[in-house]
């Protein structure tokens, strides 16, 4: 039963999600809003919306461990799983230009992050600081015009990895009908799956932070991963690194940075020595790749798939199963 509960709400989260970046695009174009903040705002915080919605619901059903590993989850799943599974399609290039400057972005952010949780909990003052970075961020990319991650955009104009979403336009009260109903339906996903993973973890009798790393993280990553699967069959495995660059970024800033100033998020010790340098791994690795210019192949797909395998055994046996 309590299977069928976090299966459920996961489900209702993919669909939910979905169906919340479909009329949220819908109605960003029949309103005039620019390529720029429809890509980087609307899809951003649309991806997130299954973090977000997890991470408040977490913290405020008291399951704060949950909250917290499904952002350091999410972000080691979408560059290991979601980078290494279309690299076995198709190579996943660094060619395009501003990809170096936001994996800088996107590591520095990482390490801030590391650093922070070193103080022991994510309080509200931590989470204020988050979102501060976050306006600035938002500011900075806005002012510069250059934040419009090249391979979002291609998913967006072409309408190539999302199956339609772009090349549709609603009329503004049904795009805001699918935006509302998907944010409903992404409120009542979240709360089954919580539940669920909070169950599932007693019953195994391991920490709701490993479920939080695991489960729900890797749940949570499914759309990133299904939209670049899609583009690499498609020979534009490039969409990804749009996607998992600027999803790191939003779970950290925006999920972290929200959830942390609704309530306290402890980090436990665990965190400090396997996960974050885990997740500070993975960002080095893309960005050694991007500063080599050398494309994610074959064999670099399956290390990292490998290498995800492999972390969440050794995640399962620390926690106790």
């Amino acid at each position: 039963m309590i299977y069928a509960l976090a299966l459920g709400g996961l489900i209702l989260l993919l669909a939910s999600g979905d169906l919340l970046v479909r009329g949220a695009i819908s109605l960003a174009a029949n309103l005039g809003i620019s390529p720029l903040l429809m890509g980087l705002i609307i899809v951003g915080f649309g991806t997130s919306a299954p973090e977000l919605i997890i991470g408040v619901e977490a913290a405020l059903t008291g399951a704060p461990g949950v909250a917290l590993g499904n952002i350091v989850g999410s972000n080691i799943a979408n560059v290991l799983l979601v980078l290494g599974a279309p690299a076995l399609i198709a190579p996943v290039a660094f060619d395009r230009s501003g990809v170096m400057r936001h994996i800088l972005v996107m590591l520095g952010v990482s390490l801030i992050f590391a650093a922070l949780a070193f103080g022991g909990v994510f309080g509200f003052q931590q989470g204020v600081m988050l979102l501060a970075m976050l306006a600035g961020f938002l500011f900075y990319s806005i002012r510069n015009h250059q934040l419009e991650t090249p391979p979002v955009l291609d998913m967006l104009r072409t309408d190539v990895a999302l199956g339609g979403i772009a090349g549709r336009t609603h009329s503004s009260l049904f795009a805001g009908a699918m935006a509302a109903g998907g944010m409903a339906g992404l409120v009542l996903g979240a709360k089954l799956l919580i539940d669920g993973a909070v169950a599932i973890a007693r019953m195994l009798e391991v920490g709701e932070d490993v479920i939080g790393l695991s489960m729900v993280a890797a749940g949570t990553s499914l759309p990133e991963l299904a939209t670049t699967l899609a583009a690499a069959r498609r020979r534009h495995p490039d969409v990804a690194l749009g996607n998992v660059i600027g999803s790191n970024i939003f779970n950290i800033l925006a999920v972290m940075g929200i959830t942390a100033a609704i309530a306290p998020a402890p980090v436990p010790q665990r965190f400090l020595v396997l996960d974050f340098p885990v997740m500070l791994a993975a960002a080095a690795v893309l960005l050694a790749f991007a500063i080599t210019r050398r494309p994610i192949g074959r064999g670099a797909g399956a290390a990292f798939l490998l290498a995800y395998a492999l972390y969440m055994i050794l995640l399962f046996r620390l926690g106790g199963v």
